[in-house]
């Protein structure tokens, strides 16, 4: 059989243990990642010279993490990893590459995408200040960079990432002034039983919380945003409580997300079909089982599929690898599959758990005042995507970002996307599903001037 050039992109936990099955199958993937080094998000390192604990790095973790960094170093050559390099195009069976300011094209025989997840954001007044991060900012800075993003910080959102931030920069000795939930008691009472689907996993969420509320740091819930105050920098944060009270809090940072998106440009740029999930309010791209896409030789893994945590991404990469050899008419055991579509079984039942825990607030997106910017790179602010609903009749998201360049920015609406589609929805007066999702193109993140093809 002719060689064939599996290409994998992302080298989190997903990527690490597809390149790990198809090098036991004999074969040499080549895995790209935009990092230094692997790990990914969940499981990133701190730069050479920093000597904090593997402990204190990744808490509960970091036995998992170390397994993640050590994988890659003992294939050894076996693997063409090649990280600092971007995947920023795909097309018709040809990767775009680029490392450092030069650019190559790959063709592959198959690929296998764990590009991961980014914050899902919902804007509020003020929230461009100087001081304002999203959570997996504040996390890269503790984690990366063992600094804190104020001293007085107050973490807002909802989902299972606010409490562990919280919890992180408390145990690091930073000082958190409040942790600020948009959902309620009576959500996660109501997810309990699909949470228990995974009770180890519960029990350490129970443990944050537990353990911030003995440090005394304030942990309200119920909460609406009204708008973070400052002029030179965050001053302060004003919300209300569920009772309808208006509250000001001073602080001098503030860390917001609520969950996780999946980073599915690549997926539409290799012209996947997408399905709207109503449970995450998201298009996601339409997946098998395994992993496998409605184009041929694509297949998804991880967060970049869906929002089910690093434990289920490393199995569901080792399937996806699996579902590409069989593919490929290479032998894969039966019972292999099998064990692997059991394991993940739970941990989608545990991700529905957190879906009712902690419902992505809509209406407060859609309730946001017309000089809020939404799209920061652009400055396009809530009202202008309200006139083009109303004056110029944008029907759906790309028509929308035509009229008024939202989603056009570096992130090529990543941030603002998601409550884009929110405030155009609420405008047009139609379900959210109707308005479709900013379309992948590339590159799809910014190329340098110098950027030059390799000869």
């Amino acid at each position: 059989m002719a060689a064939r050039t599996i290409l994998i992109v992302g080298a989190g936990p997903a990527g690490t243990r597809a390149a790990e099955r198809l090098v036991a199958a004999g074969l040499r993937p080549v895995l790209v990642d935009e990092s230094a080094t692997s790990g990914g998000q969940i499981y990133r390192r701190q730069p050479t010279g920093f000597t904090r604990s593997p402990e204190a790095l990744y808490g509960f973790e970091a036995t998992k993490a170390g397994a993640i960094h050590a994988a890659l170093p003992a294939l050894g050559d076996r693997v063409d990893y090649r990280p600092n390099t971007l995947v920023w195009h795909l097309w018709e069976n040809e990767a775009h590459l680029l490392t450092g300011t030069t650019a190559s094209r790959l063709r592959y025989d198959a690929l296998i995408l764990a590009t991961g997840a980014t914050d899902r954001i919902i804007p509020l007044p003020g929230w461009t200040l100087p001081g304002a991060f999203s959570l997996g900012a504040a996390q890269i800075a503790l984690k990366a960079q063992a600094c804190a993003i104020g001293q007085n910080t107050v973490f807002l959102g909802t989902g299972p990432l606010l409490p562990l931030v919280a919890y992180q920069y408390a145990k690091a000795g930073a000082k958190v002034a409040a942790v600020l939930d948009t959902s309620t008691l009576g959500n996660a009472i109501r997810a309990l039983p699909s949470l228990a689907a995974r009770p180890a996993m519960l029990a350490k969420g129970l443990y944050y919380t537990a353990w911030l509320k003995k440090a005394g740091v304030p942990h309200h819930r119920g909460i609406t945003p009204l708008a973070i105050e400052g002029t030179d920098g965050v001053a302060a944060i004003r919300y209300r409580d569920a009772a309808g009270r208006e509250h000001r809090l001073a602080c001098d940072a503030v860390g917001l997300g609520y969950g996780l998106r999946s980073e599915t440009q690549l997926a539409d740029l290799a012209r996947c079909d997408f399905a709207f999930d109503p449970i995450a309010r998201a298009w996601l791209p339409s997946t098998d089982t395994d992993g496998g896409t409605s184009t041929k030789g694509v297949y998804l893994a991880g967060d970049g599929a869906r929002i089910q945590g690093a434990d289920a991404a490393e199995i569901a990469g080792r399937l996806a690898a699996c579902a590409a050899l069989k593919d490929l008419g290479m032998p894969v055991p039966d019972s292999e599959l099998a064990a692997h579509r059991a394991a993940l079984a739970p941990m989608a039942r545990f991700r529905q758990g957190l879906d009712t825990a902690f419902p992505f607030p809509a209406a407060q997106a859609s309730d946001l005042p017309d000089d809020t910017i939404i799209c920061r790179c652009e400055c396009i602010t809530a009202g202008e995507i309200r006139s083009v609903a109303g004056e110029k009749g944008a029907p759906e998201l790309n028509r929308a970002k035509a009229f008024s360049r939202i989603g056009m920015g570096r992130c090529q609406g990543r941030m603002c996307g998601p409550a884009g589609a929110e405030i155009l929805a609420d405008a047009l007066s139609v379900p959210l599903p109707e308005v479709g999702r900013l379309r992948g193109q590339g590159p799809v993140k910014p190329l340098p001037l110098a950027t030059a093809m390799e000869p």
